[in-house]
């Protein structure tokens, strides 16, 4: 690196500062959190694809397709239940939640059934989402302290000073169009990635001469996860449809990180939109890193200068980066392969997924600790104290972040993993509890506390003692026995409230039919993907 590629860095550092001084008038709540409630489709699906396309996807999930024994691109796996899960919640869930008019979804649960279903799966969230953030970016501080040869704490600081001062200022607001800027950096350095490896590689045609064909292929339909011990078993077919499905309408439908941009939307039109847009854009975005992943993954098999450099970096940060060597590739590339300036940008794209990451679960942790706790016991707090709270809450939960990043060095596995495993073992229980509150009518607070807990726990018992049961499987049983429960807890303890079902329909058989049609489409071009080589 030289001045050139510090310059860059320090622009975009400085331009979001400004980011956060430009949105820093927030006078009410509706202000802080949903932006307003004025802000279309567009930039609302990029900052949601600029959350979930994360730093962890841009360094591993490459490193998992071109260089980790067992992967490949079977990544795209991960993709197939999107549409699906955008399908389920544009019929069941979101109609309701929006037309509820919540800040966090999860007061929609105390409307529904009482105050202790709301602070349960509230803590819940708070805990899973802040010791999964701070995993990201322990991760990406330890990238950056090996490439650019800087102190892990200096690391941690860059990532997450500037993300705390432009959350801190601007709300909803400046983290959505921060994560538009992210979003386009980070795609950018993408197709930058994948264009300079192939030019390394010598074009095209030596990359499909070189490249591993057993890494091409996606789709295995004989593997169902439930035979995972070894790790073999993994990324079948159905596990991933099945388990896919229930972790991504959690993910999108019930994690105040995600639903928090859909509340945040002008109309229920804008919803269809967004996720509309998440459905079909997704995929090519995965499909693009993928292919980064395969075509660098090859030019390190192929070039004794990469291993050399891989190697050299690993050996020097060994005790801090453990089993993460395969992480590398992706950094190590950009520092040795890449002119001075593009260098200096693509940095700016690890930084720009880190920050997105960050920014949106700050704020997302704040409007939950506000709204389900702060506002919950002194309700006739004003508009103006709301907003200054919310903003201490914000910094609040920036350092606790931070700080789990400093305590994460002895996590087991691939970091991709852990951070997936964390989220498996909760998301299953809490859609759970939002399918009892919405489609069901007879299901009591009792039912669905019991259920949301018998359904953490026996995931927890699988994680622990249950090996060969592939963690995505986590996300339907945690699902299934939350509602199993739920509803039978509710018929042993029957309560005296008249209950309603909170179900609003809201999409049209065309629009589902399409996102099936969708479905259907992207699993033919993974299919097809080993006879394009």
């Amino acid at each position: 690196m030289n001045w050139i590629d510090y310059t860059i860095i320090l622009i975009y550092l400085l331009g979001f500062l400004a980011v956060g001084y430009f949105f820093k008038n927030n006078k009410t709540p509706r202000d802080y959190f949903l932006g307003g409630r004025n802000i279309g489709w567009l930039p609302l699906s990029l900052s949601t694809m600029a959350t979930q396309l994360s730093a962890i996807s841009f360094i591993s999930a490459p490193a998992f397709v071109g260089l980790k024994n067992g992967g490949g691109m079977q990544w795209l796996t991960y993709e197939f239940g999107v549409p699906l899960a955008m399908a389920f919640l544009m019929i069941a869930l979101i109609p309701s939640l929006y037309k509820s008019g919540v800040v966090s979804v999860y007061e929609f649960l105390e409307n529904r059934f009482d105050s202790s279903s709301r602070l349960l799966i509230s803590i819940v969230f708070q805990i899973s989402r802040s010791v999964a953030t701070g995993v990201m970016v322990y991760t990406m501080a330890l990238i950056l302290q090996a490439t650019l040869n800087i102190a892990f704490w200096i690391s941690i600081l860059i990532i997450g000073v500037i993300t705390l001062i432009y959350s801190f200022q601007g709300g909803m607001k400046a983290v959505i169009w921060g994560d538009v800027i992210q979003m386009i950096i980070l795609f950018l350095g993408i197709v930058l990635c994948l264009i300079y490896g192939l030019s390394e590689l010598g074009g095209v045609e030596t990359f499909l001469t070189k490249v591993d064909k057993n890494r091409i292929t996606a789709i295995d339909f004989s593997k169902w996860g439930i035979n995972n011990s070894n790790g073999k078993d993994a990324f079948g077919f159905w596990p991933m449809v099945i388990g896919g499905f229930f972790l991504y309408a959690s993910y999108y439908g019930t994690d105040q990180t995600q639903t928090q941009r859909l509340l945040s939307s002008k109309n229920l039109d804008t919803i269809k939109k967004l996720i509309f847009s998440n459905a079909f854009f997704r995929f090519p975005v995965t499909l693009t890193y993928c292919f980064m992943g395969l075509v660098l993954g090859t030019l390190f098999i192929n070039d004794i200068s990469f291993q050399e450099n891989l190697n050299l970096v690993y050996q020097n940060n060994i005790d801090s980066l453990g089993g993460k060597k395969a992480d590398l590739m992706v950094p190590v590339f950009i520092m040795n392969y890449l002119p001075n300036g593009i260098i200096g940008i693509l940095i700016v794209a690890i930084l720009s997924a880190a920050m997105s990451t960050l920014s949106s679960t700050v704020n997302s942790l704040s409007a939950v600790s506000m709204e389900d706790f702060v506002k919950r016991f002194n309700p006739k707090i004003s508009d103006r104290s709301y907003v200054i709270t919310s903003r201490y809450l914000s910094l609040f939960w920036g350092l606790v972040c931070l700080l789990l990043a400093f305590f994460t060095g002895n996590i087991e596995g691939t970091v991709i993993e852990v951070i997936n495993k964390v989220g498996s073992v909760f998301y299953g229980p809490i859609l759970g509890a939002f399918v009892l509150a919405i489609l069901t009518k007879k299901t009591n607070a009792l039912g669905a506390n019991a259920g949301i807990l018998f359904g953490v726990f026996f995931n927890i018992y699988l994680w622990l003692f249950v090996p060969n049961i592939f963690w995505f499987w986590w996300n339907a049983i945690g699902c299934m026995i939350t509602i199993i429960f739920g509803i039978l807890f509710s018929f042993l303890f029957k309560s005296k409230l008249n209950i309603k079902s909170n179900f609003t329909y809201n999409a049209g058989w065309k629009e589902i039919m399409v996102l099936i049609t969708y479905f259907l489409f992207i699993v033919i071009i993974s299919i097809l993907l080993p006879k394009l080589f």
